[in-house]
């Protein structure tokens, strides 16, 4: 998983911006903003090792200092309006690890790990086992709005909001005013800053940081909504960019509201692989021989559930559960080396849902196994997502997102299901995004690579051969994966990307790598099926040991 740092210390800004002697004038200067600007792009930072800060909740002090060893960290300073720089400076966090080979040192690539809202400090840690390491200094950032960064907030609604992923016609208007009470917290909380987070105004910290780096180009290394903050980096400032990697792209003609549905679409679709996949092998987990008689179990599962949910395992760890966590279980359960644990954990859950009362009851080995897996959903105090997701236009009609809800929780009801169809706070914003989104094209850069998985859980695979399309970049295809990220987990991406970023070589224009192996667990009818036994080891340790496996984006 993910790891979010705490808020800790961060170099001091002063009222002005301190020149650093004998640098660059790295942007033009045909005009008064121009001329403002130059100050912010040779500004003079201070490197220093990162503070740590406060270890997590549950994360041990000693575990979590070592998580930074070998960080730098620095603060830069940015305005908060370019089109005026003279209206105020936000602060932004970058972090820094030195090329492990100077002598074969290629310049910087700077690394954004998804959201909006991730925080990149750590991400160069993060890859410092890979190849990439060698010869490139390898640069992270909190994003204007997060982290370490100038933070926007937004207040906590007033009551907990409505999470169900197949909605009731009755529960369309709570579903609404929830989303007006998150508007309206954020709206609250945001002060002068939240009209000028954005995906644009990111890219164009993003250059700012190149020219305090004193790079005249960058290579950048972006994740999930990390390819469309690069691709709009391309398209603003195509004579800095060099090399650039979009892993699992995003759409680009999909802002915001389709993304957020497509969420619900590759939930379905992975829903179908893995049912399909029990269902060949109905001797072993007993659910039906076909996807239509094993998605009548499960469905019958879920009913059970809904009436009267399974106690969470794990005292105080979770809530029970019930229908709607057992749709995200189905419709998470896409990476296929989980498969087979996936399947007992379903199991498990159905046979407590079918226990006579006072033995409905999982083991809490099946609970942390669970939890790591699956997680459990979150409340978020940062407003960065609720601001960005906003800077393209959203219907104000509700009985357009009351028929897609309709549709959703028919047809798409696992994962988040229905509620990726529902209104959100963009819904009802009340301020308008300061500038057109930009049309993206790739004019005056060098050839990218563009990354994408089938059956990615986060950005349904289409987004991916889409992105290559519209940069015309050159198209990295993962075939039956159902996982989101694919550097440091994909051998076979892996290496390409490698090759692409350290000596220049593209693979093809169009080429595809195996995904993750299914397990090895066999089907009906076969000679080892009479002889498979069931996996060994606990339900927890083989959680923990697949999420290991998926790579730099996950841990």
């Amino acid at each position: 998983m993910r790891r979010r740092p705490r808020l800790a210390r961060v170099v001091g800004l002063t009222a002005g911006l301190t020149m650093a002697a004998g640098s660059l004038v790295v942007v033009p200067a045909s005009g008064a903003a121009d001329q403002a600007l130059a100050a912010y792009y040779n500004q003079k930072v201070s490197w220093a090792a990162c503070d740590p800060g406060e270890a997590p909740p549950g994360f041990p002090q000693e575990d979590w200092d070592k998580e930074w060893a070998g960080l730098d960290c620095a603060t830069v300073v940015v305005p908060i309006n370019y089109k005026k720089p003279g209206d105020g400076n936000l602060s932004v966090a970058i972090s820094r690890r030195k090329a492990a080979d100077p002598k074969q040192r290629q310049g910087v690539l700077l690394l954004n790990p998804g959201g909006p809202g991730g925080d990149g400090l750590m991400m160069p840690n993060w890859m410092k086992k890979e190849k990439i390491a060698g010869p490139f200094d390898l640069i992270g950032f909190d994003p204007r709005g997060v982290g370490r960064s100038t933070p926007l907030r937004c207040e906590v609604p007033p009551k907990e909001q409505l999470f169900d992923t197949r909605p009731t016609d009755k529960q369309f208007a709570e579903i609404a005013a929830d989303a007006k009470a998150q508007e309206e917290g954020c709206e609250a909380a945001g002060g002068g800053i939240r009209k000028y987070i954005s995906t644009m105004n990111t890219a164009r910290d993003m250059d700012v940081i190149r020219g305090v780096l004193g790079e005249k180009k960058i290579n950048f290394f972006g994740y999930s909504y990390g390819t469309l903050l690069g691709a709009t980096y391309g398209s603003l400032f195509p004579s800095k960019l060099n090399r650039s990697v979009l892993d699992s792209s995003m759409h680009p003609d999909w802002l915001w509201y389709e993304q957020a549905k497509q969420v619900s679409v590759a939930a379905k679709e992975n829903f179908e692989a893995v049912a399909s996949w029990i269902a060949e092998r109905d001797s072993t987990y007993h659910f039906g021989k076909t996807l239509a008689e094993v998605t009548a179990s499960l469905e019958a599962v879920r009913a059970k559930l809904a009436k009267e949910p399974v106690p969470w395992p794990i005292p105080g760890a979770g809530d029970p559960v019930d229908g709607i966590f057992f749709d995200i279980i189905l419709g998470g359960s896409g990476y296929r080396p989980m498969w087979d644990l996936a399947a007992e954990l379903i199991g498990l859950i159905r046979d407590a849902a079918n226990a006579p009362a006072g033995k409905r009851v999982l083991s809490s080995d099946a609970g942390y196994a669970l939890k790591t897996l699956y997680g459990t959903i979150k409340d978020t105090y940062q407003g960065v997502f609720q601001a960005v997701s906003c800077e393209t236009p959203w219907s104000k009609d509700p009985k357009g997102y009351e028929e897609q809800m309709r549709l959703f929780r028919e047809k798409y009801p696992y994962g988040p299901g229905a509620m990726q169809a529902a209104q959100t706070n963009c819904t009802y914003a009340k301020w308008k995004p300061q500038e057109k989104f930009l049309d993206l094209k790739r004019k005056g850069y060098p050839v990218g690579l563009v990354i994408g998985a089938e059956f990615d859980p986060a950005t349904q695979y289409d987004g991916s051969p889409a992105m290559a399309a519209a940069l015309n970049n050159n198209l990295i295809s993962v075939k039956d994966e159902g996982s989101h990220g694919q550097y440091g987990s994909n051998p076979c991406a892996t290496q390409k990307i490698n090759d692409y970023l350290m000596n220049g070589i593209l693979p093809g224009s169009r080429s595809t790598c195996d995904g993750a192996p299914r397990p090895d667990v066999p089907a009906d009818g076969t000679a080892a099926a009479k002889t498979v036994k069931p996996a060994g080891g606990s339900l927890a340790g083989r959680a923990a040991a697949i999420e290991a496996q998926k790579g730099p984006l996950n841990r």
